[in-house]
């Protein structure tokens, strides 16, 4: 039986302007984001181009979902390669791209098992459902009593489940009643950490560094502390590197800094290229396992097209290249920053590899006028909290690149207030 495709019908004209684009946008979305005024065409590599023609470089890169930049013709060709044999079967049969995806992350992990899903919030969520059950199943915490400890101005995403332990009132106000079981003690303090863990805590959750709240980096040795705490009390350590992971900060993994080993990873943004959404939850057999059939799923999670996508991430990432550009560029890129740091132009400087949080002067207005300033200038970053701004360079971007778009930011921050 032959199957009948039907003609496309005819798209709709696509507007002209910035103007128009933003309005059409604007009318029948919700309003849940305010983004910059610039309406994006086309991008390759660390540059776009709006539909006026007008580039811009590009160094916030997708929150980390764009480390390997926009277009990159390795992910593209695996992407259209897939796309001409098959893109979903769903769970309920297997694709031959699943297996090797799963044993190829794992190994990359130095895990055991692989729990693909989609987004970084469903990857977050399902990390919090299997610590649970691995807590009820394994380490015989009684039931309805397992609780997992997190980190104050914590970002794990925003469902209903992971906003019930943020502790930034926009993510909360007006979404209770919230899901209980979460303790939350200060980023960075392993004393209060320890303070909190008891006979039913089942994890400790937390980001080995935390990206929206500005790119902080834990003191010297933390991670190191979560670790032994954890492995003492039997507690299962769970690393959100969904931003920080996969090149970002120098390392494939940004709990290497400290020889850090979690029991959990949880991974997502670039592990599907800019392409397609893909996340997972990588860990051993012994706390995946506890998964039964029809327990937990997704019907994209791991299908054959993010499968083709995150295997050649993965292969990318063997090379070592985007870990040592983001270590040599990261470096550069900190000293500048430090000496805008030194001459006033900056109150502060944090981050890792190639990624950066900074604190501008009270008189520019906040991060969010000088992230407009920046995209007159054709620099494209965001803001978070206040007066704080986040640079994330694609990975593949160039030195000459990434100087300008210093310099685009030390001559905005030169104005006069």
């Amino acid at each position: 039986m032959s199957t009948v495709f039907e003609t496309p019908a005819q798209a709709t004209p696509a507007p002209a302007t910035t103007a128009e684009a933003i309005r059409a946008a604007e009318a029948r979305s919700a309003h849940n984001y305010h983004p910059l005024p610039i309406v994006i065409a086309s991008a390759q590599g660390a540059w776009t181009t709006d539909i006026e023609g007008r580039r811009a470089l590009d160094l916030l890169a997708g929150y980390s979902a764009l480390n390997f930049g926009h277009g990159h013709p390795r992910l593209i060709r695996a992407a259209k390669d897939q796309l001409d044999r098959v893109t979903l079967t769903s769970r309920a049969f297997h694709h031959d791209r699943f297996g090797e995806f799963c044993a190829q992350l794992a190994d990359l992990c130095g895990m055991e098992t692989v729990l693909p899903m989609n987004t970084g919030a469903e990857a977050v969520e399902s990390a919090v459902k299997v610590a649970r059950k691995w807590g009820y199943e394994v380490k015989g915490v009684a039931p309805g009593q397992a609780r997992v400890v997190v980190a104050a101005n914590n970002f794990h995403g925003r469902t209903t489940t992971i906003v019930s332990f943020s502790t930034d009132p926009d993510a909360r106000t007006g979404f209770g009643p919230f899901t209980p079981g979460f303790d939350v003690v200060p980023y960075g303090d392993a004393a209060a950490l320890a303070a909190a863990l008891t006979e039913d805590t089942v994890a400790v959750l937390l980001e080995p560094i935390q990206g929206e709240a500005g790119v902080l980096v834990p003191p010297p040795g933390y991670l190191a502390q979560v670790r032994e705490l954890t492995a003492r009390h039997d507690v299962l350590m769970i690393a959100d590197e969904i931003q920080s992971g996969l090149g970002r900060t120098g390392r494939t993994f940004a709990c290497e800094h400290e020889g850090v080993v979690p029991d959990v990873y949880l991974l997502g943004k670039a592990l599907g290229g800019g392409v397609v959404p893909v996340s997972a939850v990588v860990s051993s057999q012994a706390v995946l396992g506890v998964l039964r059939p029809g327990q937990h799923g997704s019907t994209f999670g791991g299908n054959p097209l993010a499968c083709a996508v995150a295997l050649e991430v993965i292969a990318m990432l063997r090379t070592g290249e985007f870990q040592q550009r983001a270590t040599e560029l990261g470096a550069h890129m900190h000293a500048r920053l430090g000496e805008m740091t030194a001459t006033g132009l900056l109150e502060a400087v944090r981050g890792r590899g190639l990624w950066a949080g900074v604190d501008v002067p009270a008189r520019h207005g906040g991060g969010s006028a000088v992230a407009r300033r920046l995209l007159e200038s054709g620099v494209l970053v965001k803001d978070t909290h206040g007066s704080t701004i986040r640079l994330a360079p694609p990975l593949v971007i160039g030195q000459e690149d990434l100087d300008w778009g210093l310099d685009r930011l030390a001559d905005v921050l030169s104005e006069p207030a």
